[in-house]
């Protein structure tokens, strides 16, 4: 019987960093059920997209989880990154890996995040990471509790994974989507605030 080789793709309870300062960093995933990293393909492809926009960015990643997308975002040159993850245990990993990174510009808020968005805030984000758990129909509000609360800077650029099986959100007024693609069981796509 062949043996499957190993690979040096993140393995279960690792995160890998695709790319940057931080590049073949393995982090610690969160013991957290339901907890679903976006993979290494899709992370890739994102970043593309993002890159030339990306060097000095304010990021906001909602539903964290690992904070796999605003980690990767700082170590291809964010300016910052506010981590939003209401699970104890996954912000609790998140912060002992941005302390490990010595990350000082992020931010790890342990709450909701429909909380958040609805509590407002002074800042502005040039991206935004959305990406919650596909079982919860949420993505319409969040996108427009995200254009209504005045968090996103002129020409922001919001981040949208959903599943695959699931019709695509309806887009608030002045949000234009520039890329969308699918990979396995998700949809991801790459939306421009426009006005």
């Amino acid at each position: 019987m062949a043996r499957r080789k190993s690979s040096s793709k993140s393995r279960p309870g690792r995160l890998r960093i695709v790319a940057g300062k931080w590049r073949s960093r393995l982090l610690e995933i969160a013991n957290v059920g339901g907890l679903r990293p976006t993979s290494e393909r899709i992370r890739e492809t994102l970043f593309n997209w993002l890159a030339p926009t990306l060097s000095g960015a304010s990021c906001l990643d909602l539903f964290a989880g690992t904070g796999a997308l605003g980690i990767e975002a700082l170590s291809r040159g964010a300016g910052r990154a506010v981590f939003v993850e209401k699970s104890p245990v996954a912000a609790r990993t998140l912060k002992a890996n941005l302390e490990l990174l010595e990350a000082g510009d992020a931010t790890v808020f342990e709450r909701d995040a429909m909380e958040f968005l609805k509590s407002g805030s002074a800042d502005r984000y040039d991206i935004v990471f959305l990406d919650p758990p596909f079982a919860e129909d949420m993505l319409g509000e969040l996108c427009r509790l995200l254009a209504g609360q005045e968090l996103l800077a002129p020409n922001a650029s919001v981040y949208i994974e959903q599943a695959r099986s699931k019709p695509q959100v309806e887009m608030p007024q002045g949000w234009q989507v520039i890329k969308n693609k699918t990979a396995g069981n998700v949809r991801y796509m790459l939306v421009r605030k426009t006005d």
